[in-house]
């Protein structure tokens, strides 16, 4: 009895902290993880949902707490008002059991990516979430260095390989390094190294951590370190050694590409990251929606992500959130030049028959930092110290096992799902 008082008790503060009522509930509830700031809810509600013929009553927090909180209330209550939960793909995977299959949901012509639409069944037969929108990581290009790729490679399908090839060939015909890598303190190096060379060469990030392919894939990187700007070791935002001059090609996250595709469009490409052995590594930040099974009304339910997944919709969303669609569509010319040139590097590596999306760590908790460390160490001890690839990367393994065993995170894709910690071959 106690612990039911405790979750009601949640729920009513819940409620009352989110300006809603336990009176019966006329509109939707879209409650979400995303879109908190309040600048974003607005242009929500005001933007997106409005064009929706029911009224939406949208919700947001990023506090992941209160969120899991009213949810987790109204399950063991087993009736609720939540008609819709938006959320990151890390966030479902607890809820997974909750939640209402959405494979019946109509979306008529509507294409949406395959890649995130298999990711939404969370390991299951079920359509657990069908995905909302999305953003990364992707590379960069000053238009001069397009004079220098190797011959038939195309910018839009490159392998590491081509890239390798591309430095140095930049580097010994402009008489300096030119690609550049954000190493430095406040660059977000682990994320490429977690989604991008891991998933490329091994496809997976954990379990064949110490593999021989991922020796393979850290060689590789050594190699195009050679013909990386050495004052990469202190980027944080590409953007702006773009825009100097000092580097022509460029990995980063969109959102610190921004300035140089919006100052000087002309002058800059947007395009995929490269390939490897085992696919088109990326790592896309994915939100989804879903249904729990105490909604109120599950076809207005389904109505509703149906509608989100409009192309006017999710364009509507990409100029409330920044965040880009996960359906096939056009971008508007008057978007800003960083929203349209990302966007379609974005679409080519995401709908890529070759896409091998990692995911963003789930599962970490508090050892959310010291999983990073791990392959920011490796990289500092094997790229930069220039230590035996071999020898770290069996010291990290173990420093990996113990971060895995003590926070009990289970695998995300793409390794394969594991029945408690993610163990590391």
């Amino acid at each position: 009895m106690r612990a039911r008082k405790a979750w009601v008790a949640a729920t009513l503060l819940t409620t009352v902290a989110f300006g809603g009522t336990t009176a019966a509930h006329a509109d939707i509830l879209f409650w979400s993880t995303q879109a908190a700031p309040v600048e974003e809810t607005q242009a929500m509600r005001e933007q997106v949902l409005s064009g929706f013929d029911e009224p939406i009553d949208y919700q947001a927090t990023d506090d992941r707490g209160p969120w899991l909180t009213r949810i987790e209330a109204e399950l063991e209550a087993g009736s609720g008002t939540i008609g819709v939960l938006g959320a990151l793909h890390g966030e479902f995977v607890s809820l997974a059991d909750n939640l209402v299959d959405l494979s019946d949901i109509d979306l008529g012509d509507v294409t949406l990516n395959a890649t995130f639409k298999e990711l939404g069944t969370l390991g299951t037969g079920e359509q657990k979430y069908l995905p909302w929108m999305q953003a990364t990581y992707i590379m960069a290009a000053n238009r001069q260095a397009l004079d220098h790729l190797p011959e038939g490679a195309d910018i839009n399908a490159l392998t590491y390989d081509e890239l390798v090839e591309w430095a140095g060939v930049l580097a010994e015909e402009t008489g300096s390094p030119k690609f550049g890598f954000p190493a430095g303190p406040q660059g977000l190096k682990h994320r490429f190294f977690q989604g991008y060379l891991y998933p490329s060469y091994t496809d997976s990030v954990v379990t064949k951590f110490r593999s021989a392919e991922a020796e393979e894939g850290w060689n590789k990187f050594k190699e195009l370190w050679q013909h990386t700007n050495p004052s990469s070791t202190s980027y944080g935002f590409m953007q702006e050694p773009l825009l100097t001059g000092e580097v022509w090609v460029a990995w980063d996250h969109t959102a610190r590409l921004a300035d140089a595709f919006n100052q000087r469009p002309e002058d800059f490409v947007a395009f995929p990251a490269p390939a490897g052995p085992t696919g088109r590594g990326f790592m896309p930040v994915i939100a989804g929606m879903a249904i729990p099974q105490t909604a109120p009304d599950m076809e207005a339910s389904k109505s509703l992500i149906a509608y989100m997944l409009r192309p006017e919709a999710q364009i509507a969303t990409l100029r409330a959130t920044n965040f880009f669609p996960v359906v096939e569509t056009d971008l508007p010319e008057d978007m800003p030049a960083s929203v349209r040139m990302s966007g379609e590097a974005i679409a080519r590596m995401s709908d890529a028959e070759n896409a091998n999306p990692s995911l963003l760590p789930i599962g970490l908790g508090e050892y959310n930092g010291k999983f990073n460390q791990v392959y920011v160490d490796a990289f500092e001890r094997i790229v930069l110290a220039g230590q035996d690839v071999r020898t770290v990367l069996d010291d990290q393994a173990e420093t990996l096992r113990s971060v895995m065993e003590e926070s009990g995170a289970p695998c995300w894709a793409p390794d394969e799902p594991s029945d408690g910690a993610c163990p590391v071959e």
